[in-house]
């Protein structure tokens, strides 16, 4: 065998081990290489009378990570290149002859008559996954590292090398479902709780294990191939049946808002292939992946949420030309809700944290933060009290800000008040070193203002976190205008290190992020006035795509913080500034009725103690008007919450804020949550077309305002074909 992958040996017992340890790759995927190597050991195997089985197993530190999703983007780059060349039926046949490969080859496998055993370690996902499930018996390791799952639909796809057939065959099917939707990865215990492996064993004991299963004459004949195999819950079209599939569709339904066409392929790949057999079941599930792998929901959500996140978090904007910088301690300013998150971060990257704040008792309170997020995972069983112990001890609390001397690098989480940001920024840096970084958590107020008030603007840079800080996984990054490339490198670097995902932005009020946010809640309190009922802008914001709807996003942030924002804008840009009509709105339901969000248990919603929150009854009194349900247009709503945003964006990006449509689509799915499907808002425009879109923003324009006006920019973008992707390129060039 010429295999360039695996390497391959055969024991005295006669059977052989395939160790997966491709060079120069800290993981393994799964490329053409590897599945020509797979082809080779699978024959090998079958054919040689004196093997009695072989066991897969990694020889890194990891078993893989799954497929390398550019090989399926080439596939189709190579459809468009056969269908322009030979027509859509010759490229649509190829296309799906190549796109089964994988899901050919493990079947295979699995029939070859000769048994396969599965022995990982480490992270094994996706198609990685597939392959063991292929396999007649798994053992995984017990490390806290190791973890399956099927992640595909996380990216617009979902497993099309036989996973939504296998996990539908050893699971009960609500629970092979919720599997499949949720793309989680999960422990080994879980795992073989779920019936999806058969063992658990130390590290050292895998690949023993899986030889000791074979020696003792396991099955080359998988359960769904023997002649009394029956589905975990029954057949389909049975009493039974029919009490999973009508709540599944519901279920999908309201998860999805029928926008994920990915999701809707396993409801119908596991409904059509659990009443076939098995190479026909394939057969249905291949189908669909090809169908799926051409749509241009996976095209934008591989882009966005695999290909450029993978480059951001490798560095893609860090400067070529500053070497790397090893942050030992961190000095964070302000123990509040923020401050004390980007503690319990950084402690937990194993770097050493000084929390300061006006009183050791407030510094020890934002401590005990960190304590209790530990303290719930250890109640949930990942962690362990010396997990508590070791990261408290790298906290230290004060109310000294010479306690600060030392540190690399000092974020100042305080009050939204240039005043008191001076006075921070003057007492750091009278103690910290003359190579020491100094980061601002700003959340609105422009970097380079707050720079004026530093003795050194060039070490001065933005880190904007979200809220809430463990769980949020977008950083923006902002530059002030003097800000400098080690600056830049080391801020790039902490993001790094507490393994999130930066984004790189120039200055201006509300960065990138929070000026989308704005955008939408805008529109949000504008519906309102205009009469639209509050359920229905609500309804309107999650089936476009968001998390949650306008209202409900402005109760999170602080209804309170939207309105101190708006009287801030004014007196620093002027009238023209704010919308009169979202700041009348904001100030009646904050000075008048004392609803402040989430925080007070009222905002748009009240938020009863016990049971879930509901629309305030009230805010029909603050409408003026009331339209008819019946008489508005819902698309009309949908397409409006999300053309703000997307407009937005492509404002920050005519204005020079964002300069990398990478950033802007990863930052408003990680950062805000925009329709995912979409693959970000400046997906969204290129997508659909910049002259559709234009058109669209004309329209809305026309009936709603001068806020939809598009650029110049986009414009002319529209006029000329381009998109935001293209031009990158070019410029690249």
């Amino acid at each position: 065998m010429n295999l360039t992958a695996f390497r391959f040996e055969t024991d005295a017992d006669g059977i052989a081990l395939a160790t997966w340890d491709m060079p120069g790759r800290s993981m393994n995927v799964i490329t053409p290489e590897v599945i020509d190597d797979l082809q080779q050991i699978i024959e090998a195997v079958a054919a040689d009378p004196a093997v009695k089985g072989c066991v897969v197993t990694s020889g890194k530190d990891a078993f893989s990570g799954g497929a390398d999703l550019t090989m399926l983007q080439g596939l189709g780059a190579e459809y468009a290149r056969l269908k322009a060349e030979r027509g859509e039926e010759e490229a649509m046949g190829r296309f799906f002859e190549e796109s089964r490969r994988l899901s050919l080859l493990y079947r295979k496998l699995e029939t070859c008559g000769k048994p396969f055993a599965a022995a990982v370690h480490g992270t094994c996902l996706g198609g990685a996954f597939e392959l063991a499930l292929a396999c007649h018996h798994r053992v995984l390791s017990d490390d806290d590292r190791t973890r399956v799952g099927l992640p595909e639909i996380k990216v617009g796809l979902f497993p099309g090398a036989g996973g939504t057939q296998r996990v539908s065959r050893l699971m009960q099917t609500g629970d092979a479902l919720q599997m499949l939707f949720k793309g989680e990865q999960i422990r080994p215990l879980m795992a073989r709780n779920m019936g999806l492996v058969h063992a658990v064993a130390p590290r050292a004991e895998i690949v023993d294990q899986a030889r000791a299963w074979i020696k003792a004459g396991g099955s080359a004949v998988a359960p769904w191939d023997q002649p009394k195999f029956k589905a975990p819950s029954g057949k389909v079209y049975s009493p039974a049946g029919m009490m999973i599939w009508p709540p599944a569709n519901a279920i999908y339904r309201r998860e999805t808002h029928d926008n994920y066409p990915a999701a809707k392929a396993i409801l119908g790949a596991v409904y059509e292939g659990l009443q076939l057999p098995m190479d026909l079941a394939l057969r249905v599930e291949s189908r669909y992946f090809a169908k799926i792998l051409r749509s241009t929901e996976a095209a934008a959500m591989i882009r966005t949420l695999f290909l450029s996140m993978g480059e951001l978090n490798k560095g893609a904007r860090r400067p070529k030309g500053v070497g790397p910088t090893q942050l030992r301690k961190v000095g964070v300013v302000g123990a509040g809700f923020m401050g004390a998150g980007i503690a319990y971060v950084t402690a937990q990257a194993g770097m050493e944290v000084v929390l300061v704040d006006q009183s050791a008792e407030a510094a020890e309170k934002g401590r005990a933060y960190a304590h209790k997020l530990v303290s719930d995972q250890i109640m949930k069983g990942r962690a362990k009290t010396a997990d508590r112990d070791a990261l408290l001890a790298r906290i230290s609390a004060s109310a000294a800000y010479g306690d600060l001397a030392g540190c690399d690098l000092v974020i100042e989480a305080v009050f939204e008040d240039p005043a008191v940001k001076a006075e921070v920024i003057a007492k750091v840096e009278a103690v910290i070193g003359p190579d020491a970084v100094f980061a601002s958590n700003t959340s609105t107020l422009p970097i380079s203002g707050l720079a004026g008030s530093s003795g050194r603007p060039e070490q001065f840079v933005g880190i904007h976190f979200f809220s809430p800080v463990e769980k949020m996984m977008l950083v923006e990054i902002i530059m002030g205008r003097a800000t400098g490339e080690r600056a830049l490198a080391v801020a790039l670097d902490y993001v790094r290190a507490i393994k999130k995902t930066p984004i790189v932005v120039n200055d201006a009020r509300g960065f990138f992020a929070n000026r989308c946010v704005g955008a939408y809640i805008l529109e949000g309190h504008l519906m309102l006035a205009e009469g639209v009922p509050a359920a229905m802008i609500e309804n309107a914001g999650r089936q476009a795509g968001m998390p949650v709807g306008p209202l409900s996003l402005n109760d999170e942030v602080g209804v309170d913080l939207g309105l101190k924002i708006l009287k801030a804008t004014r007196a620093q840009a002027g009238e023209g500034a704010v919308n009169p009509t979202q700041e009348r709105l904001l100030t009646a339901l904050v000075e008048r009725e004392g609803r402040l969000g989430r925080k007070n248990r009222k905002g748009f919603y009240d938020y009863p103690e016990q049971g879930q929150k509901r629309l305030w009854p009230g805010l029909r009194d603050l409408q003026d008007i009331h339209l008819d349900p019946d008489a508005v247009d819902f698309a009309a709503l949908k397409a409006r919450l999300l053309a703000t945003q997307a407009l937005e964006a492509a404002r920050t990006v005519a204005e020079g804020v964002v300069t990398d449509p990478r950033e802007a689509d990863v930052g408003s799915i990680l950062g805000f949550g925009f329709a995912p499907f979409t693959g970000g808002a400046l997906s969204y425009i290129d997508f659909m077309g910049a002259a559709r879109f234009v058109a669209l923003c004309r329209d809305l324009e026309a009936r709603h305002g001068a806020r939809f006006a598009p650029p110049q920019a986009l414009v002319a973008m529209a006029e000329t074909g381009a998109t935001y992707y293209g031009e990158a390129a070019r410029k690249a060039a």
